[in-house]
């Protein structure tokens, strides 16, 4: 069903909330002056009321115009899609302040809006971070940031989820680009001095699909270890401000050739039904070096909170250990950009008692040019709801 055929109401809301700062890490939405600035857009179909409000948000981006919000308002929910303070910026997010955006958005939905029920949608990158969100909005246990930096979690009182579905996800941002980062890089100021061995994009490399189990599993060991080095790095770099005091203290950096898993090139490696030598960004090796690749621009603080495998705590695997509320798992068995064994991971971890699974045959991520499969997803989600009760419609 298109969007013509349903007349959608789409309500532009701001929100802003007082926060005390040492910094500012963004320009315009967490300013100065001591206030956080965020925006949603709340999708209704027209003369349909519910007291039910399916939840998005993404780490760096706004979901209002893709697909899976759209075909939920199209079956006669209400949507909001939520912006935080780090809009089309990642490259300074810190995950820890990224869930009081989170909360002020529940809050103000149920305290200013007045929705009795939260279904919080943890689709693409939004997954671990609802996961994130729901496991510390029901056992809130962070007061400070990987770095040190009070973030008090524990005392915002965040208000958890009646649900959550957990679509076309991933374990982690940082699991992402560790499974992602090209090890060939031996100088991060010189990406162009690579290891030959680990070039999957040298057509002199000897090493060409299929990959043997051996050479991935020494690739995947090259790439964890490239990733530790940065973050001795970032650790260093961020003791000497400390020990040197003064204000200068934080850095920007870029790292580079981050989309070189062995999965874009080769489908033998953890065999699904996605397209070979693709990734959801487009061509692997061009974005490998191009400038939307994971983690391209970073700060130090955002390294560990967002990237660092060994810091970050949005981590699903580890937070779907804390979960109580029904969970719905959705995997696409073609996804172009969520790998379905993170899917099967999260899902295996999740200590729900009410939880399901469910595989949508030859989904790619976005489910383009798929309408019969998008419609397919979106049923199951308000099959699973209904049965719960928690959708009035």
């Amino acid at each position: 069903m298109s969007d013509a055929a349903v007349d959608i109401q789409v309500e532009w809301i701001p929100l802003s909330y007082p926060e005390k700062r040492t910094f500012n890490e963004t320009y315009g939405f967490g300013g100065s002056q001591g206030m956080v600035h965020v925006e949603a857009m709340l999708l209704r179909p027209k003369d349909r009321p519910s007291k039910t409000l399916f939840f998005f948000m993404h780490p760096q981006t706004s979901m209002d115009v893709l697909p899976v919000p759209r075909s939920l308002v199209r079956l006669g929910c209400h949507v909001m899609c939520a912006r935080n303070r780090y809009f089309k910026n990642d490259s300074v997010l810190i995950f820890e302040k990224v869930l009081l955006d989170f909360g002020a958005w529940i809050r103000h939905a149920k305290e200013e809006l007045g929705y009795e029920k939260i279904v919080i949608v943890g689709w693409s990158g939004g997954g671990p971070l609802a996961v994130f969100y729901q496991s510390q909005a029901e056992n809130p246990t962070i007061t400070d940031t990987p770095n040190g930096d009070p973030v008090d979690i524990v005392g915002a009182g965040l208000i958890p989820g009646d649900a959550l579905i957990f679509q076309a996800a991933s374990v982690s941002r940082a699991r992402i680009l560790v499974e992602a980062l090209d090890p060939s890089v031996v100088d991060e100021s010189d990406p162009d001095r690579r290891d030959p061995r680990y070039d999957l994009y040298d057509p002199a490399n000897p090493m060409q699909p299929p990959y043997s189990a051996g050479f991935v599993a020494d690739y995947r060991s090259a790439q964890l270890a490239r990733m530790r080095r940065i973050t001795s790095w970032v650790k260093d770099k961020l003791a000497m401000f400390r020990d040197r005091g003064g204000n200068e203290v934080e850095r920007g950096f870029v790292v580079h050739r981050t989309m070189a898993d062995p999965r874009y090139i080769d489908p033998t490696v953890e065999p699904s039904e996605r397209k070979p030598n693709w990734c959801l960004s487009g061509i692997p090796e061009t974005v490998n070096t191009g400038p939307v690749g994971f983690a391209r621009f970073c700060t130090l603080r955002s390294w560990l909170s967002q990237w660092s495998i060994d810091d970050s705590r949005a981590d699903a695997t580890e937070c779907a250990r804390h979960l109580g509320v029904p969970f719905l798992a959705i995997e696409n068995s073609a996804d172009d950009g969520a790998p379905p064994a993170h899917m099967r991971e999260v899902f295996a971890a999740c200590a729900s008692p009410d939880k399901q699974y469910h595989t949508i045959q030859g989904a790619n991520h976005y489910y383009a040019g798929q309408p019969e499969l998008l419609d397919q997803a979106s049923g199951i989600t308000l099959d699973f709801l209904r049965k719960r009760k928690l959708i009035d419609f």
